[in-house]
């Protein structure tokens, strides 16, 4: 029997695509603090989210296959920041880590405005990419992100990063854990992704997944 939220496993050809696309050069294009700042919704857009310290970062590298590529944005001062990267015809859009506890409170509530206006309000986001640390599995936090991206009807997909850490029966358990939560959201796209940056365990398969999207 089929689980639901299976993972995901492009063909051949889709990885071909894939791997072409990211081949090509990804450049920063600006940080934004505010709504008004945003790029033009000329191209499609995806965007990944989730805690701190999940890998965010590590994944994009990985993807794009530019070490640095991420924190070189994320200077001191600018933590705070939407980056927009480009590649072929995609906005990649990088969000800060949420849930962060160390940060002053009005610097978390401007943080989650920005974040959940941007969410709910950009027209060309198709999907967003919400990563989960597949050793802590989805926290209250998460859950709130898919309950907002559920009623702004935007499709999220499920990235499970540092998988390697992780052994097998370990993994199983975490994947039932999560699967159980996307259940509760109309949202949740019916695929999950297994990545490691540091073993490139996924890589390919996320690319393929997002050079499919338009």
């Amino acid at each position: 029997m089929q689980l639901p939220f299976p993972t995901a496993t492009p063909d051949d050809d889709a990885l071909e695509h894939g791997r072409r696309v990211f081949a090509g050069e990804t450049t920063f294009l600006k940080g934004v603090v505010a709504m008004d700042g945003l790029p033009p919704d000329d191209r499609v857009e995806i965007c990944f989210a989730g805690r701190s310290n999940v890998g965010k970062s590590s994944l994009i590298n990985a993807l794009t296959g530019r070490k640095g590529l991420a924190r070189a944005s994320n200077t001191p001062g600018r933590t705070q920041e939407i980056n927009f990267f480009t590649l072929a015809d995609f906005y990649i859009v990088d969000l800060p880590g949420y849930g962060f506890a160390n940060a002053p409170v009005a610097v978390v509530e401007r943080w989650q405005a920005l974040m959940k206006n941007y969410l709910s309000g950009r027209a060309n986001l198709r999907r967003a990419f919400l990563l989960i640390d597949a050793r802590h599995g989805t926290k209250p936090v998460d859950d709130e992100i898919m309950g907002l991206l559920d009623r702004a009807a935007v499709p999220f997909q499920a990235v499970l990063t540092k998988v390697d850490k992780l052994k097998r029966g370990d993994l199983d358990r975490a994947l039932e854990r999560t699967r159980a939560t996307l259940a509760q959201h109309p949202a949740a796209f019916p695929e999950l992704v297994l990545t490691s940056s540091e073993k490139g365990e996924g890589i390919a398969n996320l690319r393929a997944i997002i050079a499919g999207i338009d």
